[in-house]
């Protein structure tokens, strides 16, 4: 059992970190996936008789404010959060419009056993991400127990996120449920991953995901690549890519990659043809084309049906997936059917008992935006952060908790 869920938290003072830093437009929240991700750890403190009180940012306060002088605080604010917070955890909760100073110290000291207080958001002080010790002691000051939940934001060394950690005991710091989850199946790809283990790599450019595919040599059988980033491989080698998407700067590293994975004896599975279009936009007039071939003014926004079909077949026979990133622009009914054929592969192979793993940002839209999120072994939350994992980095707030 993780030290989490066998703690006893009765009469406890909780501090948990949290990653709220959702969409919000016009007071509206568009996405409450975050928050409904914390609520397990946060009901299993007040199950046990404790208190919660929650820590978390939104947005970047003092870089936006500085930049748009008509932005004030208000439009940064957690208190935009507490009444679908409330709703979600079927509790009322408090709500303290700072996270420093003497109000907020007594309202921390006035929390009674079942009771939930979340606190303004972190980064108005710099202090926050620039890990001040001063700021992470006071923060440390308002709990028994320090629970950190918010993957997020793991990859930052912020006082919240990292320096908080070293004003607890061992026994006194933990992963909240949300972040055993993701620092687990995370682990179970990275470091014992049952062959063969295929890496489904997407998205725009190649120079954001350098550093995943080469570590990735080290332990992948297959490296499917798809999206923009495809072309610049296709360019490299020769061919005609019309005016898709091409990294000129990266040709000569695209080709370093495929030689690099022909040593390691690693697959790496490019799409062999797209859905093309004469213009970026959701109403273009569409062909298909060998992705060798591509006419002069089209580009490729999509994977074509050989390439689905390709992809498909080593997906179907893989025992764990990592999906990073789509295979074309699926926010375009027009160039979706890339991108949700892989989800229905990766569902199916699943299915059979592949291990799955789905994070950064637009592929966890895209399971989400199909409906088959609860239909994979494991959505992440966090997208730079799974992105530095998966590139081999260390995680200052993991290592925080790891560290006695």
């Amino acid at each position: 059992m993780s030290r989490f869920s066998s703690f006893n938290f009765k009469d406890k003072k909780a501090v948990i970190r949290v990653d709220f830093n959702v969409p919000i437009k016009n007071n509206v929240i568009g996405d409450d996936t975050r928050i409904r991700a914390a609520l397990p750890t946060i009901k299993k403190v007040l199950a046990d008789g404790g208190s919660v009180v929650l820590l978390s940012h939104w947005g970047r306060p003092i870089k936006d404010m500085e930049k748009k002088p008509e932005l004030t605080k208000a439009d940064f604010s957690l208190s935009r959060i507490v009444d679908r917070l409330s709703e979600l955890l079927g509790t009322p909760v408090q709500f303290a419009d700072d996270c420093m100073g003497e109000a907020t110290e007594q309202k921390v000291a006035a929390l009674q056993p079942g009771q939930v207080l979340l606190l303004e958001n972190l980064r108005y002080y710099k202090e926050e991400e620039k890990g001040g010790a001063e700021f992470a002691k006071k923060l440390a000051s308002y709990g028994d127990v320090y629970v950190n939940d918010a993957f997020g934001t793991a990859h930052r060394a912020h006082a919240s996120t990292a320096v908080m950690a070293e004003h607890f005991s061992a026994d006194n710091k933990m992963f909240g449920l949300l972040m055993e989850g993701e620092v687990s199946s995370a682990e179970q790809v990275l470091h014992h991953a049952e062959k063969p283990f295929t890496a489904i790599i997407g998205g725009a450019k190649v120079s954001d995901k350098i550093l995943i595919i080469e570590n990735l040599l080290d332990k992948a059988t297959d490296i499917i690549i798809g999206g923009g980033m495809a072309y610049t491989f296709f360019k490299a080698q020769g061919g005609k890519i019309g005016s898709s998407l091409c990294e000129d700067d990266r040709l000569e590293l695209a080709n370093d990659l495929l030689k690099k994975a022909k040593a390691k004896g690693v697959n790496i599975h490019l799409p062999e043809d797209s859905i093309t279009a004469d213009k970026f936009a959701a109403d273009a007039n569409t062909d298909l084309a060998n992705n060798t071939e591509i006419p002069d003014g089209w580009m490729g926004l999509d994977i074509g049906p050989k390439a689905c079909t390709a992809f498909s077949e080593v997906i179907g026979r893989s025992k764990t997936i990592l999906w990073n990133g789509p295979m074309g622009v699926f926010e375009m009914e027009k160039f979706q059917n890339g991108t949700r054929t892989i989800a229905e592969a990766v569902v199916a192979a699943t299915e059979k008992g592949a291990f799955s793993l789905v994070g950064g940002g637009d592929s966890v839209a895209a399971v989400n935006k199909f409906g088959y999120a609860d239909k994979v072994s494991y959505v992440s939350t966090g997208g730079g952060a799974m992105l530095e994992f998966f590139e081999g980095k260390t995680l200052p707030g993991i290592a925080a908790i790891k560290a006695d």
